[in-house]
């Protein structure tokens, strides 16, 4: 009876640890390198929300700011390769899989914001070559916002010809190279976590990012002139390993993209309205905010556009500015 007893006594203790793992659901992991309190993170709690909302608690989303599962590059690296479920992160480093993809960082391909969200979200090239990253186990979920990428320096901005000979911070991406060099500056690669000190110590000379970026990262503490040159659209994609993805029942699926699209829609309408906010916080703690001459800036890149055509073939190429220019017709910059 004593051993009937103590048998029935672990049947009921396993019987309640899987009911309570079943309860729980399974724990995805998202990364980004944003710190806490941005807008990135802010996106990346409501998604985590709306995930175990719609997967009726089947998934829950621990998400980790800050780059505390490695750089922008390396998260992408760690979706390929299964060892984390999803990633933020901008559209330019997704080049590091799929090169034609840094096309996307082409310098002014659209001026405004209403031409961005157009061009992402109904391109068929960026469709055909968001495609390809499935190849890798990376699939995209949805177009998440960052903004339009400004300089922020020790020196002030005004006209191209004031980066030359500047250390200018970049993440890893064959464009903001042949940019950054276009202008005379010299573009030094460099993880997001390590900007601000190299900023503080004299490494570099700058850095670009869009404003969300700037300002919660506090940039323009160490680079106090921020120049509003909006030369690259930097949206930030949400994608997922791929072999997860198809683990997932339809329903489940469903649920996922569906947290995600709805995460975007928020995060688009939170930087916009908030841009201007940021530079009023930035202005009053000591930023200098600088209106350059983004005309010149839009001439002095032109040779951006040689060099992809030599890089790439025609047809990639034109397809996308195909697609621009669509946009910019039928979303004229205000």
């Amino acid at each position: 009876m004593q051993k009937r007893g103590i048998g029935l006594v672990a049947l009921v203790g396993l019987f309640c640890l899987v009911a309570g793992t079943a309860e729980a659901g399974t724990t995805l992991r998202l990364g980004h390198t944003d710190p806490p309190g941005g807008l990135r993170q802010k996106a990346s709690l409501l998604f985590a929300d709306k995930v175990k909302e719609y997967a009726q608690g089947r998934y829950t989303v621990d998400t980790h700011h800050s780059g505390t599962l490695g750089g922008d590059a390396k998260l992408l690296e760690q979706i390929k390769l299964g060892a984390i479920d999803f990633a933020i992160t901008g559209a330019g480093i997704y080049s590091n899989q799929v090169s034609e993809l840094g096309l996307l960082t082409l310098p002014y391909l659209v001026e405004g914001y209403e031409q961005g969200w157009a061009l992402y979200d109904t391109s068929s090239w960026i469709q055909e070559w968001f495609g390809k990253l499935l190849a890798k186990n990376i699939r995209i979920l949805a177009v998440w916002e960052a903004g339009f990428r400004q300089i922020t320096a020790r020196k002030p901005v005004h006209k191209p010809e004031d980066v030359k000979g500047m250390k200018i911070r970049i993440p890893k991406n064959e464009v903001y190279v042949w940019l950054w060099q276009s202008l005379g500056a010299n573009p030094t690669v460099m993880d997001l976590g390590e900007v601000y000190i190299s900023i503080q110590q004299g490494t570099v000379d700058g850095q670009e990012n869009p404003i969300p970026t700037i300002h919660v990262n506090k940039f323009h503490e160490v680079a106090k002139n921020v120049s509003l040159t909006n030369h690259i659209y930097g949206p930030i994609p949400i994608s997922m390993n791929d072999k997860r993805w198809q683990s997932l029942s339809a329903a489940d699926q469903a649920a996922v993209v569906k947290a995600a699209k709805e995460a975007a829609a928020w995060h688009r309408k939170a930087v916009v309205n908030e841009d201007d906010n940021m530079l009023a916080d930035m202005r009053a703690k000591g930023a200098t905010i600088i209106k350059p001459d983004v005309p010149a800036f839009g001439r002095a890149s032109r040779p951006v556009y040689d060099k992809a055509a030599e890089r790439y073939k025609r047809e990639v190429l034109s397809g996308l500015l195909k697609d621009a220019e669509a946009v910019k017709a039928k979303y004229p910059a205000k």
